[in-house]
């Protein structure tokens, strides 16, 4: 018996320290689990439980350079469903379909999905609010509305290969929009709710909201005054000359500032996929690379005026309207050449032969070098994507014939932006800088500016000297020479016509080339550069200088005048033509009486208004010149 109940009491003493090891155990699990992995299966739960409605951050807005919106953000709602919450999809999809007007097959397989939550497509995304607030007013359960935007484009076609576009998920695709997503981009916010496993919202956990945090604005060196003259001509180009192609650009020459870029054929970013991919995705300003025709030459001339070679005012030579290199003869443009002349006046009448002497005074190896100097055969590092590199005859291959050719811009390739920066080198005092289109990073909520581009430097090319001669030059060009149709009466214009037959497989197409002008002014303090480019114009002299330049001339003009720079006296009187439109200055008729202007002879009409015999008031004023024949109103009164 005694036994029995040791052994009994054995058990139970066995039994409890067994138990209290399993409870310690236990004790001690519990414990793990509530304070070393409490936050983390807390955490594991509601990430089960929860379902998260994104709302994306506004990307950042673009604006010119004056803050004038180019880029801005429409409210375009997404819809969402949960399908575990749907319960009756066939209705759900039916009346979905009926206001998204898509597919109903489609959205039925959407909102019968076994996701925990998912974004109707393509129907659903970007849509109006006005269909936004129909679907809220169904009360669907599970069908939900998350905040979206789209990119609108208040000046539509304009600039539009620069500023690009978006794709559905406001990821940047190409132009300025892809080249800076990140900094456009913003940062995507949540609302996030709890549902059990049938998808029913948990009304004892609280919804979280995860604000977006919004992309930042991008200010622009565009000016969009000088963007409208230099869109609005190439607009009457393409209509006058029905080419294949068109491009302008406009640049600060002292900073490499881009005021303006346009390229046609061109298209509206709101609806890009309208439109071929070889439209949009060619930004012919940094992308086309061909030969380079007679602008080239600005690079040759600051070369050997820079070394010496030549003195352009007393050096002298003959062109026959041809020159012979290596037993080949390189024609000039005009047959029978233009004689004897000084160097000058071969730049002024962009003579072949007179540049082949200066290349040939150069030598391969100085002049390539400074080809190299200005930039070319490499990127100008513009923020844009695409840019091409253009392309140059290797040193070791360069014979007399290639010296030759490469003094006056043939057998080389070039991008419209390399001359355009090149240029800007030549005539700027000799500083070569990299162009460049952002301007300022801002704080969308508080126009703060987080980040300032500045002007990038990258050599200096030549001499202040040097640059004032090529600026002389040039000027002459406009004034006397084959760049006449780009003056502009009141302002000192400088720049050089270039006409280059286009090439393909190797070979020169037949009365096909790409016509352009450069040019720039005030020509004694150069405030622009306008490069314009024409491709295979129709109906038409096939000449830079009688296609490009008076459109650079007309921009230079209306641009000058936009950026507020006055009028200066031309130091070089143009050379006229029997072509030419003839002018009149107008005389100071204020204090003249009525028989003084009756009895003398002017080339111009007169409109008389007010009481009295003297005139006291005129428009327009003294000095300014007319075309001949033009009418002037006076004021007459009493002194």
């Amino acid at each position: 018996m005694r036994a029995s109940s040791f052994l009994t009491r054995k058990r139970i003493i066995l039994v409890l320290i067994i138990g209290f090891v399993m409870m310690f155990i236990i004790g001690i699990r519990l414990g793990y689990i509530q304070f070393v992995q409490g936050n983390w299966l807390t955490g594991r739960a509601l990430e089960l439980a929860g379902r998260d409605i994104p709302f994306e951050g506004k990307r950042g807005e673009i604006m010119d350079r004056n803050g004038v919106p180019l880029v801005q953000n429409m409210s375009a709602p997404t819809v969402y469903v949960i399908p575990r919450q749907i319960k009756d999809p066939v209705t759900a999809a039916e009346e979905l379909s009926s206001i998204l007007e898509g597919d109903k097959e489609d959205i039925y397989k959407q909102v019968t999905k076994k996701e925990s939550i998912v974004r109707i497509q393509p129907y659903g995304r970007k849509i109006s609010n006005e269909k936004a607030n129909q679907i809220k007013k169904l009360n669907i359960p599970g069908v939900l509305i998350g905040e979206d935007s789209k990119r609108i484009y208040p000046f539509e076609n304009s600039l539009s290969h620069v500023l690009g576009f978006v794709g559905v998920d406001n990821q940047g695709l190409i132009g300025l929009e892809k080249f800076y997503n990140e900094q456009l981009s913003g940062e995507k916010g949540r609302v996030s709710f709890y549902s059990d496993a049938k998808g029913n919202k948990i009304p004892s956990l609280s919804d979280e909201f995860d604000p977006p945090k919004d992309g930042l604005d991008l200010k622009l060196t565009v000016d969009s005054k000088i963007l409208a003259i230099v869109e609005r001509e190439l607009e009457l180009a393409v209509a006058k000359y029905n080419p294949d192609g068109a491009l302008a650009i406009a640049m600060n020459p002292n900073t490499g500032e881009i005021l303006a870029m346009s390229n046609r054929p061109n298209f509206d970013p709101s609806s890009y996929s309208e439109y071929p991919a070889e439209v949009y995705n060619r930004n012919s300003p940094i992308w086309s690379q061909y030969e380079p025709g007679s602008t080239f030459k600005i690079i040759t001339l600051a070369s050997a005026l820079e070394e010496g070679v030549v003195d352009l005012e007393k050096d002298t030579f003959f062109d026959p309207g041809y020159i012979m290199v290596e037993n080949q003869q390189i024609r000039s443009w005009k047959i029978g050449g233009h004689g004897q002349q000084t160097f000058l006046e071969g730049v002024q009448n962009s003579s072949n032969p007179g540049f082949v002497l200066l290349g040939q005074r150069l030598g391969k190896e100085k002049l390539f070098s400074y080809i190299d100097k200005f930039g070319f055969g490499k990127k100008t590092g513009i923020d844009l994507q695409g840019e091409g590199t253009g392309i140059l005859f290797p040193l070791d291959r360069v014979g007399p014939v290639e010296l030759a050719t490469t003094a006056f811009g043939q057998g080389v390739s070039v991008t419209p932006i390399q001359q355009v920066a090149a240029v800007s080198a030549a005539i700027n005092g000799g500083y070569l800088y990299t162009p460049y289109i952002a301007k300022e990073w801002m704080d969308p909520e508080t126009n703060e500016v987080m980040v300032r581009n500045t002007p990038q430097l990258k050599r200096r090319v030549i001499s202040e000297e040097t640059s004032k001669q090529v600026r002389y030059a040039l000027e002459n060009v406009v004034a006397r020479g084959t760049g006449k149709n780009a003056y502009v009466e009141g302002y000192r214009v400088g720049g050089k016509t270039g006409t280059a037959q286009k090439v393909v497989d190797g070979k020169y197409l037949k009365n096909n080339y790409i016509v352009s002008f450069i040019g720039f002014a005030p020509a004694d303090d150069p405030q622009i550069v306008v490069y314009v480019a024409i491709d295979n114009p129709k109906d038409t002299l096939q000449f830079g200088g009688v296609v490009a330049a008076p459109i650079v001339g007309t921009i230079i003009e209306d641009s000058l005048r936009a950026m507020g720079v006055e009028e200066r006296q031309n130091p070089i009187e143009k050379e006229t033509t029997w072509l030419d439109e003839q002018l009149v200055e107008i005389p100071n008729f204020v204090g003249l009486k009525k028989e003084d202007i009756y009895k003398s002879f002017y080339d111009l009409k007169i409109d008389a208004s007010g009481e009295g015999d003297n005139v006291i008031a005129q428009v327009p004023e003294p000095g300014e010149k007319v075309k001949a024949g033009s009418t002037i109103r006076l004021l007459f009164g009493e002194e």
